[in-house]
């Protein structure tokens, strides 16, 4: 190798990051100032009403008036939708209107400038079209913490937000800890926090009328497998699958390993599609005592059992496990939930937390 293209080499992959990086924030300062615009646009509009004729039909006349003669000159994204969208984002946002309003009226905004304004709107202008569309404010404030921390595309946030992720987490915490998720997102510091009910696999693409074995499942998780972290939550590093450990002789087989760094400890999973049964619960306690006696380390936290299975038996785990168990079983289900269900039975179940 020359000289020449020894140096190349050290030298190519540093500008190449800081192309990369470049890009990047440049992208982010154009989604941020479209974002922004479109706020200041909500904000005059409103202030226009207010100061003028309150009647609806004067609003609704204005949108359209305003949304030709901006399309007009401007081109497209300033239909008469795209101006509702603007005006409700503005009232849903407003408690900020100061510091927003007083950065948006310099004539120029110097980047250290958007940087700070551009904490307040971390999504893109298409996340807050559809976030704005959901009515209940914790649930709306959960899915805006929960895009922004993990960096979901608009996809991927419709699929949690259709999967019912927000009622599902919540079915797995107390009232407390309920008001947190929507002040919060998911915060994981314990076992628990990981844990949905049930959990959504609608992405393996598993009919749910045709028989598929447990062999079927594992591989299609393993085939889907980014989906799959998603699903899991937060923290989450696949490890191995069919994962063999040896004592007596005897080989047994561990369907999925996980470890979770934000808890630092393993998460087994065992995958069960038919009645679940206290053998089940024995063997997944097998496996969760050899990882912690033979496999984690003195610093991490103890390892996590979870059961995946088409159909618990509430009182079957109750009997059969302590209650300071990190085994828990689960249910998966291969379709999209209804979030009416999911609300009604996260009502039924405040309630009934409510009279104990």
């Amino acid at each position: 190798m020359s000289e020449i293209a020894f140096n190349i080499n050290k030298l190519l992959p540093q500008i190449r990051e800081l192309i990369a990086s470049a890009r990047i924030t440049a992208a982010r300062n154009v989604n941020t100032l479209q974002v922004l615009t479109n706020y200041e646009v909500g904000r005059l509009i409103v202030k226009h009403e207010q100061a003028g004729a309150r009647r609806a039909e004067y609003g609704k006349a204005l949108l359209k008036k305003l949304a030709a003669l901006l399309t007009e000159e401007f081109g497209r994204g300033f239909s008469e939708d795209n101006l509702s969208n603007m005006r409700r984002f503005y009232l849903a946002y407003r408690k900020d209107d100061k510091v927003i309003s007083e950065t948006l009226s310099r004539k120029s905004l110097m980047p250290d400038q958007l940087g700070t304004i551009s904490e307040k709107f971390t999504l893109s202008w298409s996340h807050y079209v559809f976030l704005m569309s959901i009515g209940n404010k914790s649930e709306r404030s959960f899915y805006e913490i929960e895009a922004a921390q993990q960096n979901w595309t608009l996809r991927e946030l419709k699929r949690q937000f259709d999967a019912g992720l927000f009622e599902r987490l919540a079915l797995s915490r107390n009232k407390k800890e309920i008001r947190k998720l929507a002040t919060q997102g998911q915060v994981v510091t314990k076992p628990k926090d990981i844990l949905k009910d049930p959990y959504v696999l609608e992405f393996l693409g598993l009919d749910e009328k045709t028989k598929y074995s447990e062999s079927d499942l594992e591989t299609a998780i393993i085939d889907k497998l980014e989906h799959f972290l998603l699903e899991m939550g937060k923290g989450f590093l696949f490890e191995a699958r069919q994962k063999r450990f040896t004592f007596d002789e005897e080989h047994f087989f561990i369907d999925l390993v996980f470890y979770n760094r934000l808890l630092r400890c393993y998460v087994l999973i065992d995958l069960k599609i038919g009645k679940l049964t206290h053998q089940d619960l024995g063997q997944i306690q097998m496996y969760v005592n050899y990882f912690d006696r033979h496999v984690k380390k003195e610093d991490e936290l103890p390892t996590i059992g979870i059961i995946l299975c088409k159909k618990k038996h509430d009182a079957l785990v109750e009997i059969t496990l302590p209650k300071d168990t990190a085994i828990y079983a689960k249910e998966y289900q291969l379709y999209l939930p209804s979030k009416e269900e999911l609300r009604q039975k996260l009502i039924d179940w405040t309630e009934e937390e409510g009279k104990a």
